[in-house]
């Protein structure tokens, strides 16, 4: 299968990295630290979202604040031990144009570029829960940047693996290719599915990038 595309927009956590065991055991020595029972914690969906969005789900408005600077801090002290690069990423992005493509995270700037950083991935254009007012699955993050990169959103293709990517990417008007890498596949709905970034290659041609989706 081929897709034409001017840009690549790609989720970091469960696309381009797993950093899977980190979050979990951060977020569980975080729910313990504000006496968060398993039962509460269980209730709200982690994977894709902000960490303002999830603190707001289970604490009262003036502690969301000082608890996602701690969730921060537990996140970046664990990224030399809980970072790994998923199939097929390095190839991907190295064939790609830097003013082609862009990391678009739910993760704050600083834990997201600790993450890339501990891999080796440094993208031209990261858009971070920083940058945006409402995080995924509205379509802000994305559209903001293909706006960034001077691309059309419909003739943009986001790479995710979190069901709240896949929802903000079509709600943005633009391709989805859904990696089964963190969630069942009937969990996931998407124009295209992929097990990881080792089933897509591309190549770059006058501004235009052709997309192969092998099977």
């Amino acid at each position: 299968m081929k897709i034409q595309a001017e840009a690549l927009l790609f989720d970091n956590d469960g696309t381009l990295v797993s950093s899977l065991e980190s979050v979990y055991r951060c977020w569980t020595q975080w729910a313990r630290e504000y006496g968060i029972t398993a039962e509460e914690f269980a209730r709200v969906e982690l994977h894709g979202r902000p960490a303002a969005e999830i603190a707001a789900d289970l604490l009262p408005p003036e502690k969301v604040p000082g608890a996602v600077a701690r969730i921060e801090e537990l996140e970046v002290s664990d990224v030399a031990d809980g970072v790994v690069l998923l199939p097929g990423t390095r190839e991907l992005l190295e064939s790609l144009p830097m003013d082609r493509w862009a990391v678009v995270t739910s993760a704050t700037r600083v834990l997201a570029e600790a993450r890339l950083a501990e891999v080796g991935i440094r993208p031209g254009l990261l858009i971070a829960a920083d940058d945006i007012t409402r995080g995924k699955p509205d379509p802000e993050p994305f559209l903001l940047a293909a706006d960034k990169l001077g691309a059309d959103p419909a003739r943009c293709v986001v790479f995710e693996d979190a069901p709240a990517g896949l929802q903000a990417g079509r709600a943005a008007g633009m391709t989805t290719v859904a990696l089964a890498t963190t969630h069942d596949a009937s969990e996931l709905s998407a124009d295209v599915l992929v097990k990881d970034l080792s089933a897509v290659s591309a190549q770059a041609t006058a501004g235009v990038v052709e997309i192969t989706v092998a099977g």
